[in-house]
Order: C-alpha cells, then sequence, then structure tokens
C-alpha cells in the first residue's frame, strides 16, 4: 500500500500545488546537509498554510523547526506584519533552516529561537498572544507544548500536533517507546482540559500511516 499512497500524494502535488523551487530547493539542502527527511509531504504543509490563513493568523508558533520546511508553509500564510516564531533544539538544523528560510525570501517573518523547546516557551511571556501552533517536535513533551501554546495564546486560537498515530501505535497501552507514551499522554490531556475543543484525523500518505490533531482553544 505505501507506493500506493505515495503515488496519490504525487498526484494531489501534480493536480493542486504544482511545482515549487523554494520549497525543492529546501528539501535538497536538507538532504545535502544530512537532515533526517521528517518533514511534512508537500500536501500536509498546503494543509498547514490553508489552515493558517482560515484562522486569519497573524502570529504563529511552531515548536520543531528542523529545515524549516512547514516553516516556509506557515510563513508565506502570513499577512504583511506577521510574525512566526519557530523553536529549534539543535544549532545544526537551525542553521541550515536560515538558508531556507533565505533562499525561499520569508526569512524577515520568522524568529528562530535556537534552545529546548520547553525552557523557550517558559521564558516566552503572553503578551502578543499567538494565533496558530504548529507542534511537530519530541512526542515525549506534546502535552506540555499544547499547555504552553495555551498560555501563549488567545480565545479561539488553533492548534495543530503531528504525527499522534504512529500506525496505530498510540493504542498500545503498554508501549515502552517514550514517543507513543507522550502521545498517549497527550491525548489524555485533550480530553481533560476543558479549555479546549479537539480531534484527530488519521492520514496515509508519502508519509506512511500517521495522523495529527486538531484543536481550538475555548
Amino acid at each position: 500500500m505505501g507506493e500506493r499512497w505515495q503515488a496519490v500524494d504525487d498526484y494531489i502535488a501534480d493536480r493542486l500545488l504544482g511545482a515549487d523551487d523554494a520549497l525543492a530547493a529546501t528539501l535538497a539542502n536538507n538532504e545535502t546537509q544530512g537532515l533526517p527527511p521528517i518533514d511534512v509531504s508537500a500536501a500536509q504543509g498546503k494543509m498547514l498554510f490553508l489552515l493558517a490563513q482560515m484562522a486569519g493568523a497573524r502570529r504563529i508558533l511552531e515548536v520543531g523547526t528542523l529545515g524549516g520546511y512547514s516553516t516556509i508553509w506557515l510563513a508565506r500564510a502570513l499577512p504583511a506584519g506577521g510574525q512566526l516564531v519557530t523553536l529549534e533544539l539543535e544549532p545544526h538544523h537551525a542553521a541550515v533552516a536560515r538558508e531556507n528560510l533565505e533562499c525561499a525570501g520569508v526569512s524577515d517573518k520568522v524568529d528562530i529561537r535556537l534552545g529546548n523547546a520547553a525552557d523557550s516557551l517558559a521564558a516566552m511571556t503572553a503578551g502578543d498572544p499567538f494565533d496558530f501552533v504548529f507542534i511537530d517536535a519530541d512526542k515525549q513533551s506534546n502535552a506540555l507544548y499544547v499547555s504552553e501554546a495555551i498560555r501563549l495564546g488567545r480565545p479561539g486560537m488553533t492548534i495543530i500536533v503531528d504525527n499522534v498515530v504512529r500506525e496505530g501505535g498510540v493504542l498500545e497501552a503498554d508501549s515502552a517507546d517514550e514517543r507513543i507514551i507522550g502521545t498517549r499522554a497527550l491525548f489524555d490531556m485533550l480530553r481533560a482540559d476543558p479549555r479546549l475543543d479537539a480531534t484527530a484525523v488519521q492520514t496515509v500518505g508519502a508519509k506512511g500511516w500517521d495522523g495529527f490533531v486538531l484543536a481550538r482553544v475555548r
């Protein structure tokens, strides 16, 4: 089925997205620089772009920059004067992302903050709230990241969390995999927190079988 999923993603990209030199260059540079190929797919990137625009986002928070592929999609969704703050642990990843953002012409909209994401979030104040959050970093900390996002956001804020199905691993209550443990903790938090309306959607495609959480702050 994997080849079929890839073929459908290719069809979607061909019919609805078209060629994009900046994004293609980003993926090529990521590969050359040795970054892991764990970016969102093109179709998922366009979904993030559209969701951010639908939310009317002017300030976006991203947890997990990698090489900036999803960052570019989100930055493109911002209006004039909009800002994206993206958090990255690895210095090499952040350096590659800066190159890619400059190449894509969106570096003026993006503030890359290097360091442990939990520490970076804790140091941020809720002065100018975020409208949209995309979380795609270490899965062990997902519940913390969502909690911090709520603190730094506003009522009506959209939160997207990637990789929450993990090829069905989310069903494994006795799993020793910290990523699955963290994902299940996220679901427990979403169920219990009265500040959130949330759902999750399974996906298949070029990235295999996975899914994302879509939540809105009340």
